[in-house]
C-alpha cells in the first residue's frame, strides 16, 4: 500500500476541494455500503485569516506536553490509556507508535516504523482490555497487546477501491467502530469478530453508510473523521468535516440522524472527544477547538466556546485527561500532507486549557 510520498499526494489533492451545502438529510435506517469517493475540506487560508476570521470565545493555555522524536514525524492520532494512564500517539509520516508516561516529557518508540508492514497511523484507542487500535488509512486496523506489543488481529478494507481509514471509537463492550473517509461509511468490529480474528487479515463489514445524507461536496473530497462513543455505547457521533454537520448512529438499530446544531458548525473538525456530554473538536486547518454541550440523548448540540491560535500547529485530535485536553500538533502544514515548508522539531504534544 502506498507509503509517505504517495500519502502526501492524495492528502494535497483532497485539501484543495471545495466546500459546498445541500438540504438536510432526514433519518434513515443504514444499508449495504457503496463506493462513494469523498475528504477533506477546504483550501488553506494564510494563517493570519484564519485566526482573524475564527469564532474566538476563550483565551487558550497552551503548553509542551511531550516531544516526539524523529525529523519528519508529522503525528496524526493520540490515544489515552484508561488502566495505566500512558499515552499514545502515531506518525502519519511512517506508522510509528509512540508511548508516552506520565512524567517524562520524551515520548518512547511503541512500535517502530514499518511494523507489521504498515507505513502510516492515522486513528488510534486504548481500551480497557488492554489493547491498542491502530488504523492505517491505506488498508485498516490492527490491534495490539499493550502489555506484549503483540499484534492481535488486523482488519482490512475489501476490494480494491479508494478508502481512506480514519478515525476509530471504542463501545464499552469493547467492539470497534472506524471510519471511512473516501467511502463515507463507518466499518464495525464487534468482540466476536476480535475474538475469532487469527494471524490472517479479517475484512472489514461496514455498518453505516452515510454516502448517501452528506451534503454535497467536490469530487473526491474526505467526509467522515473524528467519532466517538456515548458512554453507554448507545449511539456514535461522527462528524462530517466537509459540510460541517454531526451524525447519530444508532448502534442498536442502525438509524442515522443529523444532529441538531446551535451556534455554530464543525466544518474543518478533526479529532472529537465526548466527556460527561460535553464535546471537544479540532479544527484542523483553521488551527481551532470547540467545546459543545450534547443533549442526553445525542440529538442536538450547542456551541459553547471556540477558540484559534497559531500555537496549535495544525491539531488533527485531542484527548482529555484529568481536566487537559492533549492536543496532536501535527505540522501537516509544513512539509507534510497539507503544504510545502519546514517543520519545526521537535514535533509535539501539546497540554491545552481554557475550553
Amino acid at each position: 500500500m502506498f507509503r509517505v510520498r504517495r500519502s502526501v499526494t492524495v492528502a494535497t489533492a483532497a485539501l484543495a476541494a471545495a466546500l459546498a451545502c445541500a438540504p438536510v438529510a432526514q433519518a434513515v435506517p443504514a444499508g449495504p455500503a457503496t463506493a462513494v469517493t469523498s475528504t477533506v475540506a477546504g483550501a488553506m487560508a494564510p494563517a493570519a485569516d484564519r485566526l482573524a476570521s475564527a469564532p474566538s470565545g476563550a483565551r487558550l493555555r497552551i503548553s509542551t506536553a511531550y516531544e516526539l522524536p524523529g525529523e519528519r514525524v508529522y503525528p496524526e492520532g493520540i490515544a489515552a490509556d484508561p488502566r495505566t494512564g500512558d499515552l499514545y500517539a502515531g506518525s502519519f509520516a511512517d506508522g510509528t507508535v509512540f508511548r508516552m508516561a506520565p512524567g517524562r516529557r520524551t515520548a518512547q518508540i511503541f512500535l517502530p516504523a514499518g511494523a507489521d508492514g504498515r507505513h502510516t497511523a492515522n486513528g488510534l484507542k486504548a481500551d480497557r482490555f488492554g489493547r491498542l487500535w491502530v488504523t492505517d488509512s491505506t488498508t485498516g486496523v490492527s490491534v495490539y497487546d499493550t502489555r506484549s506489543r503483540r499484534l492481535l488481529a488486523r482488519f482490512e478494507v475489501p476490494g480494491e477501491g479508494a478508502r481512506f481509514v480514519n478515525d476509530i471509537a471504542v463501545t464499552p463492550d469493547g467492539g470497534a467502530y472506524l471510519t471511512d473517509s473516501a467511502r463515507a461509511v463507518v466499518y464495525r468490529v464487534t468482540p466476536d469478530r476480535l475474538a475469532d480474528a487469527g494471524d490472517e487479515p479479517v475484512a472489514l463489514t461496514p455498518r453505516f453508510d452515510l454516502g448517501g445524507l452528506l451534503d454535497a461536496h467536490a469530487p473526491g473530497a474526505y467526509t467522515l473523521n473524528g467519532i466517538v462513543a456515548d458512554p453507554s455505547g448507545r449511539y456514535l457521533l461522527v462528524v462530517d468535516m466537509a459540510g460541517g454537520d454531526l451524525y447519530r448512529l444508532d448502534t442498536g438499530s442502525g438509524a442515522i440522524r443529523r444532529v441538531a446544531l446551535h451556534g455554530g458548525d464543525l466544518r474543518n473538525a478533526d479529532g472529537l472527544e465526548l466527556r460527561d456530554g460535553t464535546l471537544w473538536a479540532v479544527h484542523n486547518s483553521d488551527y481551532a477547538i470547540s467545546r459543545w454541550r450534547v443533549s442526553r440523548d445525542g440529538s442536538s448540540a450547542r456551541l459553547e466556546r471556540r477558540a484559534a491560535d497559531e500555537e496549535l500547529r495544525l491539531p488533527t485530535t485531542l484527548v482529555r485527561v484529568r481536566g487537559t485536553l492533549y492536543v496532536i500538533r501535527s505540522q501537516f502544514d509544513k512539509g507534510g500532507p497539507m503544504g510545502e515548508g519546514t517543520p519545526e522539531t521537535p514535533f509535539t504534544v501539546a497540554a491545552v486549557r481554557g475550553i
